[in-house]
């Protein structure tokens, strides 16, 4: 069946829905100061799914994208920021829908993206990685785990689904918590009840993985709610300014960086 998708190009290309036969996946909140932002304003979480490039978190937060009107040109959506440009198509296919990017810019240019798919999900949902996929957890996840967190470090390595001893792949009832992971991964499911979203996306010599952000009314202070992110990502960290070699991805010569986002109702995860 397709998967029906409906942005918002003139506030920040934002997905305002994706809905499959059975139900609407992203979770939005009123926020109307977003009509109104521009480059270099604090962050408006509208829900949704927000492109976040060249970083997640980090400056600026959440990208330089998000803030930014996008542009019609031919059968693409297209925003200019400065360093580099990005263009999405989205279509429906007969499994779901396809979305396919390019970003253009100097060759040597690092970056991060995350599809930021903010879900609306039960208590009973769960999230399919693939088994012993190693996953980074970030000081957010800190008060949760058995042990100290080492001193200065950016993230702790474990194994999906328990990464350190904590579990991630079930989500549950508002606890007051909220933790921050990115895993080594190219697909993953989400189930919820009867209802399953699949995500999958590739890129050609380029660092993959999936973030997850379970905030199950942790976060924010003073007033948290619950969100919770599964974002398919270029790139292995939140913040670009803490990437490694090998954790962003990497304009080549050509100067384009082409990826694909494919979506469906069929489960191939574990």
């Amino acid at each position: 069946m397709p998967v029906e998708i409906v942005t918002d190009p003139a506030h920040g290309g934002r997905w305002t829905s994706l809905r499959t036969a059975r139900r609407e996946w992203l979770w939005r909140r009123a926020a109307p100061e977003r009509d109104h932002v521009s480059p270099g304003d604090a962050f408006v979480d509208a829900g949704g799914l927000e492109e976040c490039v060249p970083t997640v978190r980090g400056t600026p937060d959440h990208g330089d994208a998000w803030s930014r009107p996008w542009t019609r040109e031919g059968d693409r959506d297209v925003v200019h920021a400065g360093r580099f440009s990005l263009s999405r198509r989205i279509r429906a296919t007969a499994e779901g829908a396809e979305a396919d990017y390019v970003l253009t810019a100097d060759a040597g240019f690092r970056f991060v993206w995350a599809a930021h798919a903010l879900l609306d999900l039960s208590e009973h949902a769960s999230v399919r990685v693939r088994h012993a996929a190693r996953t980074r957890l970030y000081p957010e996840s800190a008060p949760l785990l058995d042990r100290a967190w080492p001193k200065g470090a950016a993230w702790v390595e474990g194994d999906w689904p328990a990464p350190c001893g904590l579990r991630l792949d079930a989500l549950g009832p508002d606890d007051g918590t909220a933790v921050g992971a990115v895993v080594d991964a190219s697909r993953c499911c989400v189930h919820d009840g009867p209802d399953r979203l699949s995500l999958a996306w590739e890129a050609d010599g380029q660092p993959t993985s999936v973030a997850l952000w379970r905030n199950l009314g942790g976060f924010p202070a003073p007033r948290p709610y619950r969100s919770t992110g599964v974002e398919p990502m270029l790139g292995r960290v939140f913040d670009l300014s803490e990437a490694g070699p090998d954790d962003a991805a990497c304009v080549p010569a050509s100067g384009e960086v082409r990826w694909r986002l494919t979506l469906s109702e069929t489960c191939s995860c574990p």
